[in-house]
């Protein structure tokens, strides 16, 4: 009975013996054809079609629905806009007035739609001046944290307005609000802007004792942003006050040299500086007057260009001109 019960056990250990490497020849011919089939699973995906995209979580490559043939018309590839409070506001001088908020907007949407990439900085005097606070019961580095959070707001707004128009945006804050913005990463700037996003720039620098126009500066250079768009109240920088004297003298031109010269007041002393130190030039012009922004954002000739050579930043014809220039008679 024990001979009998080891003769089968030696018998089903030489099966096992025989078979082992046949199953290892089959695992590992199986698995050398898998390492030769790479991109086997990439067949069945679907491609990617071109849509209009609105805001999302993620931070997916997306493809937006760009006219074609229009980029290289533009004077400037990737630019800085900068919106003070005041101007959000309307005629009310104080909060927000939505039809500017909705036209700033549609025009921001139209230049980045058409190719370029926008950037944004907001002021926040329609809700909080920091330096006119300072006194009344504040030390101004408060009232100046104060102030940026009203630029907070601001951007909010005009990031819900700009996407209304089909253009996604995102907030990025100088300090940390996790919950309604993300927080200032420049390379993260830059990958937004060029996937075809707005980014708008809150909470000035993130420091007490600089202004927003210092913000916009020291965000376009660190964005290697090509020009400085100011949006004023008025057509441009003149050599006198243009509400006191009617006859003021519009510069089409400037260079930095002669802004601080005639201490003509363009932006603070210390944004111009930033701007000429990085060789960024700034053109302020009307925001009230209808297409201004996008001519400006498409480098078109529109109020006034400080620069460090004049014929290195000469701008675009503008094609409105261009139109009244030719129905003149000679």
């Amino acid at each position: 009975m024990k001979k009998a019960m080891a003769a089968s056990s030696l018998a089903a250990s030489a099966r096992t013996a025989r078979l082992a490497p046949a199953r290892a020849t089959s695992f590992r011919a199986r698995g050398t054809a898998a390492l030769h089939r790479p991109h086997a699973r990439r067949r069945d995906a679907k491609p990617s079609r071109g849509a209009r995209v609105f805001a999302s979580s993620d931070d997916a490559d997306v493809d937006l629905d760009r006219p074609e043939g229009r980029r290289s018309k533009h004077k400037w590839q990737r630019v800085m806009l900068k919106v003070s409070g005041e101007a959000l506001a309307g005629d009310s001088g104080f909060g927000i007035d939505p039809a500017v908020v909705q036209t700033i907007a549609r025009e921001v949407a139209e230049a980045s739609l058409s190719g370029v990439q926008v950037s944004v900085v907001v002021g926040g005097g329609n809700f909080f001046r920091g330096a006119q606070h300072e006194g009344k019961g504040l030390d101004r580095a408060s009232a100046d944290y104060m102030g940026m959070l009203a630029t907070v707001m601001n951007a909010i707004n005009l990031q819900a307005a700009v996407e209304s128009n089909g253009v996604p945006t995102r907030v990025m804050t100088a300090f940390a609000m996790s919950e309604v913005a993300e927080p200032y990463i420049r390379r993260r700037a830059i990958r937004h802007l060029e996937k075809g996003r707005v980014v708008i720039f809150g909470a000035g620098t993130g420091n007490p004792f600089f202004t927003t126009d210092t913000g916009a500066a020291l965000r376009a250079a660190e964005i290697n942003a090509q020009c400085v768009l100011k949006a004023t109240k008025v057509d441009g920088v003149f050599d006198r006050d243009p509400v006191k004297c009617p006859d003021a003298k519009l510069y089409e031109s400037l260079t930095y040299e002669t802004v601080q010269r005639l201490g003509l007041g363009v932006m603070d002393l210390t944004a111009i500086t930033l701007c000429q130190e990085n060789d960024i030039p700034v053109v302020v012009f009307n925001l009230a007057e209808e297409g201004n922004i996008a001519r400006a954002l498409r480098g078109d000739k529109v109020g006034t260009c400080v620069s460090s050579d004049v014929e290195k930043y000469a701008r675009n014809e503008s094609p409105d001109a261009a139109k009244g220039s030719k129905s003149k008679p000679r």
